[in-house]
């Protein structure tokens, strides 16, 4: 079913929840984001519960199947769909003799890998002390009940203040540093506002190809790939349109569903771009076969960032992947304008709603 290449992480996919097997989006997502960190999926297993067990949060059934296809396929790691608690990693993990991750585990990966700037390094840092923090106090909460004890005075309790300390004072460095970034961004933002000058920021589902799009806008040379998560760090151009007036272009990181709370805290600073902008474009690979469900995700997304009232243009991307009969009337349905990121020939309708939405009053 799988195939076997030579190098990377062997691991095993778990789809955990009440709902059974997950629908192909959710599963085509989950596998990409494997693949994306580097993982060789040797297998799936679906695991269908009304109740999460405690211990394992599937039933030992399923840990059993898990643990001989952890041996028969030689994984070196399981990855969960559904996050798991610090306890609940730590007894799969003893009883799986293999590395055990949940989504937000994965994604946090995945952000390290793709991050680039000093900046971008700092605010994965940031998630990933903050994720660490909550696997360190729970799993050294029986020391504290115990408040010393024989053979559990002293040292343990020791250790556990000085691991919190170290990683407390981490995050306030880091948290001092991007309050640092957010204020000069912040006066960036006053300056374009005091000159007149409209925020445009680029939102969408990860791999919508924002950034090629921002490139051919603004002949910058703004990292573009096709895998998930490729642009971490807000990347902003002034351009001008047909004379009619200069704007700020903002290319920014990618949406994905169910985001992990420590990834959107850290990146608040990104983020700000988005919130603070005059003007979004939801860019939608309107190639992808699940395109309604991601453009459904970024608007939660945009939502849950306080981003669901600023003006919109919906923008289809990657028409050239698609025939033309299906494109005009999945535009008209949403009311959306088809381009193709590679051609700026195509964005005649684009830049004419953009100079209508940022200049209109000053254009009548």
């Amino acid at each position: 079913m799988f195939e076997r290449p030579q190098s990377g992480e062997r691991a095993i996919l778990v789809h955990a929840g009440p709902a059974g097997a997950p629908d192909d989006s959710e599963r085509s997502e989950f596998a990409e984001l494997a693949r994306s960190a580097g993982a060789i999926i040797v297998d799936e297993i679906v695991s269908a519960r009304k109740r999460p067990e405690p211990r394992f949060l599937i039933g030992k059934g399923k840990v059993e199947e898990l643990r001989a296809s952890v041996k028969a396929n030689d994984a070196e790691l399981v990855i969960f769909g559904s996050p798991l608690s610090p306890s609940q990693e730590r007894n799969l993990e003893r009883e799986l003799k293999c590395r055990v991750l949940d989504r937000a585990g994965l994604i946090l990966d995945i952000f390290a890998q793709r991050a680039r700037s000093f900046e971008g390094k700092l605010q994965v840092e940031l998630a990933q002390l903050r994720h660490l923090s909550t696997r360190l106090i729970r799993g050294w909460t029986h020391l504290e009940r115990q408040k010393g004890g024989i053979g559990l005075r002293g040292p343990g309790e020791t250790q556990l203040e000085s691991d919190r300390r170290m990683i407390n004072a981490r995050i306030k460095m880091i948290n001092r540093r991007l309050e640092k970034v957010e204020r000069q961004r912040d006066q960036g933002r006053r300056a374009r506002q005091r000159a007149d000058v409209p925020t445009v920021s680029l939102v969408g589902y990860t791999n919508a190809g924002k950034s090629t799009l921002f490139n051919t806008l603004t002949g910058a040379h703004a990292y573009a790939a096709d895998q998930l998560f490729a642009t971490l760090d807000p990347t902003l151009r002034r351009i001008e349109l047909s004379g009619v007036g200069p704007l700020v272009l903002a290319d920014t990181v990618g949406f994905i569903r169910h985001l992990p709370h420590d990834l959107v805290a850290a990146f608040r600073a990104t983020l700000e771009e988005t919130c603070k902008a005059d003007l979004l474009l939801h860019v939608v690979d309107v190639s992808d076969p699940f395109r309604v469900e991601r453009q459904a995700d970024v608007e939660t997304v945009l939502e849950s960032i306080g981003a669901e009232r600023i003006p919109v243009i919906r923008v289809f991307n990657k028409i050239d992947l698609v025939p033309d009969e299906e494109v005009g009337p999945y535009c008209r349905r949403f009311d959306a304008i088809a381009v193709s990121a590679r051609n700026r020939e195509s964005f005649s309708d684009l830049l004419c709603e953009m100079e209508e939405r940022c200049w209109g009053e000053k254009m009548r």
